[in-house]
């Protein structure tokens, strides 16, 4: 998983309220067994105006102009700006996939909802709850100002680059050591490495027969 620490990027608006994950990644790129390659169909349904399906070449679509990720001024965007109950609705965790292999390594918004919320930290997305007038006043500054930046300092907990100064967030210790350190849960149990051999081998030691394979009667 990719270390957050400080990040700088180009805001991109999504003004809309309750973004459900259905609207982020629609339901037929989930039967992919594979992890990646779900950037491409990011608001799929927005963002094209032609149906998408798994496995399509993304250069052979149809933009929807009037997207806002398609707008040129918007282009390279990494920060996502949203409404409240952000990424509401099932469970899938393909939605913060999708929204990380964009390009996207942070998301502000009044609030988001609890599962997803929690599959952002899982996969290194920042999900960054702010009060909503901050939140109405970066929109303000994101259309006035084309090419509009933020940084968000995650050691320091705070937001930076809007005429409001610096903006503190909140987030939970544990969260942000694991961000800091790109530590997923696969990363946290190999912290653990040489404790899991050794138990590994003492268990061996005093079951041996553990060791052994079994062999198919067939064969």
């Amino acid at each position: 998983m990719q270390k957050f620490n400080v990040h700088t990027g180009v805001v991109a608006p999504m003004d809309r309220e309750n973004v459900d994950t259905d609207a982020i990644i629609p339901k037929q790129f989930l039967k992919s067994i594979r992890k990646t390659g779900f950037g491409p169909n990011l608001f799929d349904e927005w963002r094209y105006l032609d149906a998408g399906f798994p496995g399509q070449d993304p250069s052979t679509r149809r933009p929807n102009p009037d997207f806002i990720l398609n707008q040129p001024r918007y282009q390279g965007a990494s920060v996502l700006l949203a409404r409240k109950n952000f990424g509401c609705g099932s469970s899938r965790e393909h939605a913060p996939w999708a929204i990380d292999q964009y390009g996207f390594r942070a998301i502000l918004a009044p609030s988001f909802a609890d599962i997803f919320f929690n599959n952002c930290f899982k996969n290194g997305l920042l999900p960054i709850v702010l009060p909503e007038p901050v939140i109405s006043k970066l929109f303000d500054e994101v259309l006035a100002f084309p090419g509009f930046e933020l940084t968000i300092d995650l050691q320091a907990q705070v937001v930076r680059g809007s005429q409001l100064g610096e903006v503190p967030f909140e987030v939970e210790a544990f969260r942000k050591h694991c961000l800091t350190n790109g530590l997923d849960d696969i990363g946290l149990t190999l912290l653990h490495t040489d404790k899991i051999k050794t138990f590994e081998a003492e268990r061996l030691a005093r079951m041996p027969w553990l060791a052994h394979t079994m062999v198919n009667p067939s064969s």
